[in-house]
């Protein structure tokens, strides 16, 4: 909710939320799969990031297209969540297919030093998200970029009398949007089911 918050308020109608928490999961899952020889700590910290660049780097593209030719965001980001869903099924039953699964389409099981630890007897997605509900209120409601997200979306002409750059502002507020939502993707998988699915 956070992640496509960002965009709503620019009034970018992102409904491809599931494709980057998708994208997200996948590159997280890229080095989960390739990298748990690291420390636990090292490489959480790596897959979380992954995450965060995944999703963002897939909101990109209706981003650019919004930004560049005023495409319609709402047909793009939905139709990019197939391609997403598509390109991890592709996985599942290629590349990443695990091979001690007996045949059935499954990715193999995150290692320890890639799960998320447990704070409380919850995992620890429960205090990542709160410090971004405050990183987000204070992001949208104090700082220039966070102003600029709101005053295009409530009016383009006003925002370019203002002397916003649309294009950059459009870009900026959904890769965050796309990245917070990556960021869930790799939370999902690395804390709640251990694998990518």
């Amino acid at each position: 909710s956070l992640g496509i918050a960002i965009a709503f308020k620019m009034k970018f109608w992102n409904i491809g939320a599931e494709g980057q928490i998708l994208m997200g999961g996948f590159l997280g899952t890229y080095f989960a799969l390739n990298f748990d020889y690291l420390p636990k700590p090292l490489l959480l910290i790596v897959m979380l990031i992954a995450g965060v660049i995944g999703g963002g780097l897939w909101a990109l593209i209706p981003a650019f297209l919004k930004a560049k030719w005023n495409t319609n965001e709402s047909i793009t980001t939905l139709m990019l969540n197939y391609v997403a869903l598509k390109w991890v099924v592709y996985l599942q039953y290629g590349p990443w297919k695990d091979p001690n699964s007996f045949g059935f389409p499954t990715m193999p099981r995150f290692t320890d030093a890639a799960i998320l630890p447990n704070v409380f007897g919850v995992h620890i997605g429960w205090i990542i998200a709160a410090i971004l509900v405050v990183v987000v209120y204070i992001f949208m409601n104090y700082s220039k970029k966070g102003f600029e997200i709101a005053i295009l979306g409530e009016s383009e002409n006003t925002a370019r009398y203002a002397g916003v750059n649309i294009g950059r502002t459009i870009i900026t507020a959904v890769f965050l949007s796309g990245a917070l939502c990556g960021l869930t993707g790799i939370i999902q998988a690395s804390a709640i089911i251990f694998l990518l699915d």
